[in-house]
Formats: structure tokens, sequence, C-alpha cells
């Protein structure tokens, strides 16, 4: 474990000056609030959950508190605690925020972070506002989990790593990861895994709740497996407009839930989740893929992401074809 530990700390010395000055500000604030996305997913929740749980784990006289939105869209109901409700006057006061898993500010569930004295953030999306006090983006992390846990491990003091927050840090690693399966995935990746098993979580117990599902859930399947459509050069997507989505019982945040079922199939090189979001109204798009960058073509389309993992939006659907159109061309050019 030993080497583990120096392999990490070797990998976090790019971000030693900032990893230095966070540690600095928890110990000097007695408020600390953790933030994250809008419309969470596993990675998003369990970061959250698993800093703010090392936090109180770490400094239990300090108060420390979890805002957003309680989002069970994502991830199943109980999986995470409840987050904490606060009047406006909470924030009036001196606090430190620390934000996970979001690149965009618009995106951030709580307006109130920007009440804060001062704002911290550790992400592995692109970055695209400049407006913390301290910043550490890694783009090539799998997760905001993975880099969440590179900090703390290089943070200087003698801290205690419990099953407890280990368990969420290992439900969001594995989530963004896609188990371990997505091209993000590197031996840091798994470095971080080992440890995180060495807490004693039980991962069998971990992924039964993660992936659990019910009868709804297959008649979605089967919706999906009798119209998706796949296109010349291996873009697989389906699509849920507002009639689909009130038959089936879901919600527009709901649609993208099954995008990966096309992820292991043969021939198919891309695949999207395309739903109807009536409210704005557009069509949100969830675009994964293998081996193509794909986060190109989202921008394209009032989007962005990851290289293998993005989303964007058309108007409607005579956009499509040349959404798809798109696809393909990164799939002739060979990205």
């Amino acid at each position: 474990m030993e080497k583990i530990t120096n392999y990490i700390v070797e990998e976090g010395k790019k971000f030693s000056q900032e990893y230095n000055k966070i540690e600095e500000l928890i110990k000097r604030f007695d408020r600390i609030a953790v933030f994250r996305h809008i419309r969470p997913d596993f990675d998003a929740l369990g970061t959250q959950f698993g800093l703010a749980t090392w936090l109180k784990d770490n400094y239990p006289n300090k108060e420390i508190k979890v805002f957003g939105d309680n989002h069970v869209v994502f991830t199943p109901r109980g999986l995470f605690p409840e987050t904490d409700k606060e009047n406006d006057e909470w924030f009036n006061k001196e606090f430190l925020a620390i934000i996970v898993d979001v690149g965009d500010v618009k995106r951030i569930a709580d307006p109130r972070f920007q009440k804060a004295t001062l704002k911290v953030k550790v992400d592995h999306h692109p970055e695209t506002d400049k407006v913390f006090d301290v910043s550490v983006v890694d783009t090539e992390k799998a997760a905001a989990s993975e880099l969440v846990l590179n900090m703390l491990l290089n943070f200087k003091g003698d801290y205690k790593l419990t099953k407890e927050a280990a368990g969420y840090f290992y439900i969001a690693l594995a989530g963004d990861s896609g188990r371990f399966q997505f091209s993000s995935t590197t031996p840091h990746t798994f470095q971080i895994a080992t440890l995180l098993l060495s807490t004693g979580i039980n991962i069998t117990s971990i992924y039964e709740k993660m992936y659990e599902k019910n009868v709804q859930d297959l008649e979605v399947t089967k919706f999906i497996l009798n119209t998706y459509k796949v296109s010349e050069h291996g873009v697989a997507y389906y699509i849920l407009n507002e009639a689909d989505l009130e038959r089936l019982g879901l919600t527009c945040e709901r649609g993208k839930e099954n995008v990966n079922m096309f992820s292991n199939i043969k021939g198919i090189n891309i695949w999207c989740s395309i739903t109807e979001d009536v409210t704005e109204p557009c069509y949100r798009i969830s675009i994964r893929s293998r081996n193509y960058v794909i986060n190109g073509v989202a921008s394209e389309f009032k989007g962005g992401g990851h290289a293998q993992a993005s989303g964007c939006q058309i108007k409607d659907l005579t956009e499509l074809p040349l959404f798809i159109k798109a696809l393909d061309d990164l799939v002739i050019k060979g990205n």
C-alpha cells in the first residue's frame, strides 16, 4: 500500500502549490460547504458526499454542509443521504466553498456558492470560468473523485480515510469510468481504486445498489431496442419524444439513462440518446464513444464535455441528419 500511496503523491506533485493552499484554507475555515453540478450523476454525488464525509471525519469540530438538489434521476433513491437545507442567512456568514465535478459556473446546483468568502474548485472537466480563488483542473482524470482523492492523499497532515467516505468515492469513480471500461481509465485510476478497496468496502453491495432495475426499466429497454437506428458508419441513437416519455413514465432528465446500452456492440462506433425537452424547447443529446473524440462535435451543437462522453442539443429533429452526419464524418476521418 505504501507503493500505491507514493505513486499517487508523485502524480500529484504538479498541483502541489494548489493542494497546499487548499489544505491551509480547510484548516482556516470553521464552516465549509461542498457543491456540485445540477442533475447530479454518480461522480457528482459520490465526490460531494465523499469529500464532505472525509472533512467531517478529520475535522469533527467544523461545520460541514452539502448543498444542491436531492436528485435521484441518475442515481437510485437511497444511495446517497439527503442534502442539507439552509435558508439564505446561513450563507451570510464566512464560509469556504469547495466545488467539485462541474466546469461551467451556470451548472453549479446552488447559486449561493457565490456568497462564499473564498471559492475552491477541483474538477476533471475543461475549465470555462475562471472565477475561483484556487482551481485544480485535470481533464486526464476519469472522475472528479479520482482527482479529489489525489489531492487528499497529497495533504501534509495525518488524515484518515474511513470506509464510509471510501464507499462514496468508489461509487463516483466506478460511475464516471464506466466501471473502468472507458478510455479515460489510467494506472492512476486503478491505484485510487485499490486504495479505496483497502478500507474494506463491499463492491458487490455497491454495484447492486448502483445498478438496480425494476420492471418499468424493462419496458424502456424494450422500447429502445424496437426503435433505435444505426447510421451507415456505426452511429447508433434512439429518440424519446414527449409522448414516449409520458407513456414510459420518464422525465426528460432520465432519457439518457440507457445510452450505454450500445457500448459493447461490434460495428457501433458512437452512440447517442436524443430526448425531447419541451421546456426549452429542444432535443437534449448525450453522446458516448469508444475510440472517437466527440466533444468537438458536441461543441458545434451547443454543448461540450469529455473526449468520449459529451452532451449537446438540437432545436428540433430537422437538425438531426446534420448532427448524425457530423458524427459519421468523425468515423470516416478516423477520429
